[in-house]
């Protein structure tokens, strides 16, 4: 029976955590960190329970610190926001797998899930609550938890897709200290914006749109409010798509797939997203084992998928993990959605990066990181000079194209290691 308590304070993690349990909870703007705060207090005050391992994702907020992982053992697939310094704290392992792995690695225990934290909409007429703001590999995770702990706030919206919570699924109920956390972007520069404007002149009418998380996908959705009948299907869905869909021009009436449906595994966003998703019945969340799969994303006919990078070689190997010797990225769904989109009819893989990072030229001869993505997963490789489309292209042609988008003070250089046939990475 569930145990509904009037405040996180009420909630004794003792009564719940066992000897090599592994936690995970809901990411991001889903995160619940009412339960998250409150599970580190006990984890810094209470006894300590040996074998402990979590697994988090996107921090929505930046709660976990260096000292935690003593009583914790910390993994990740992603390096962004506070998960960087625990990272290069030594205090956050990375797992280095394609997202649309996670439910697999859950249901075979690769990735444990024996205590899942969750953030739920308030319940409805029926009892039912929401998981509101995610689905994504949160899905599969309660599917294999022995408990389940749920935080409620009234400023959870409720959105479509399932699955919906009951009381008698949940083993503790606690009410929500904060409101969801918001994730948004700085306006972009005019870099960006140059970026953005060479992504979306390769846009047509009717396309399905993937993004990828950050300031440079952002943007070039604000590029596009001259597009008609734009689909979406994504593994998050940001606040720029409020005013595509307000004005008429993600409509999703052209899609293969979902037809007048955005799809999408979490709401990335501000409160305006979160409200206008909440009972809007044109936007569906899903889990990973859908947003990402591969015979779906190929199905869907013009899709493109827009992801950013740190850095790409002349070969069109992506790296979008570590910059500078920091892990900051996340091998992620990228590489997923890239393949999609170069198996779906008239698709559009699509790599973006500014040519430079400060004096250092991005566009390289040799990764400074690992390979997230490989060059035969390549397809349109885009900075502020230009587009470089490398399908069907040799490793000479490609490198041509390339150098050719790199800052102009760089080229001399790539020239040159490309002369020198520098393999790359």
């Amino acid at each position: 029976m569930v145990s509904v308590l009037d405040s996180a304070d009420e909630l004794d993690f003792g009564r719940y955590l066992r000897a090599g349990d592994a936690l995970l909870w809901a990411q991001a703007c889903a995160e619940p960190r009412t339960l998250v705060e409150r599970l580190l207090a006990h984890l810094t005050d209470g006894p300590a329970v040996p074998g402990l391992s979590a697994f988090i994702g996107l921090p929505g907020a930046d709660v976990i610190a260096e000292q935690h992982a003593r009583r914790i053992r910390l993994t990740s697939y992603t390096g962004s926001g506070g998960n960087a310094a625990l990272h290069a704290a030594g205090a956050l392992d990375i797992l280095p797998a394609p997202y649309s792995s996670f439910p697999e690695l859950i249901r075979c225990g690769a990735i444990g899930a024996d205590v899942v934290l969750v953030q739920l909409s308030p319940p409805d007429a029926g009892g039912r609550h929401s998981l509101g703001i995610a689905r994504d590999y949160l899905v599969a995770a309660l599917s294999r938890a022995r408990v389940i702990i749920g935080e409620v706030s009234p400023l959870v919206p409720w959105t479509a897709g399932g699955p919906t919570l009951t009381a008698g699924q949940l083993t503790a109920l606690v009410p929500a200290r904060h409101p969801p956390a918001e994730m948004t972007s700085a306006p972009p520069n005019a870099i960006q914006r140059a970026i953005a404007a060479n992504v979306a002149g390769l846009i047509e009418d009717g396309a399905t749109l993937q993004f990828g998380i950050g300031a440079l996908p952002e943007a070039v959705l604000r590029e596009l409010s001259g597009r008609r009948h734009l689909g979406v299907h994504s593994g998050l869905l940001p606040d720029p798509l409020v005013d595509l869909m307000e004005q008429g021009v993600v409509t999703g009436e052209r899609k293969s797939l979902d037809r007048g449906l955005a799809v999408g595994g979490m709401l990335h966003g501000s409160r305006r997203l979160f409200d206008y998703a909440d009972r809007n019945e044109r936007i569906v969340l899903r889990d990973t084992g859908y947003t990402h799969a591969a015979s779906v994303l190929a199905a869907q006919d013009r899709f493109a998928a827009l992801n950013a990078a740190v850095e790409v070689d002349l070969s069109g190997q992506v790296n979008a993990e570590v910059a500078r010797g920091r892990y900051i990225g996340a091998v992620g769904g990228a590489g997923d959605f890239l393949r999609g989109a170069a198996r779906s009819r008239g698709g559009l893989p699509v790599v973006m990066l500014p040519a430079r990072a400060g004096t250092a030229s991005r566009i390289v001869a040799r990764l400074s990181g690992p390979v997230s993505t490989s060059r035969s997963d390549a397809g349109l490789i885009v900075t502020e000079h230009g587009v470089a489309d490398l399908r069907g292209l040799s490793l000479r042609q490609r490198a041509e194209r390339m150098i050719a988008i790199a800052a102009p003070e760089d080229r001399p250089a790539l020239e040159k290691a490309a002369d020198a046939g520098l393999p790359p990475s």
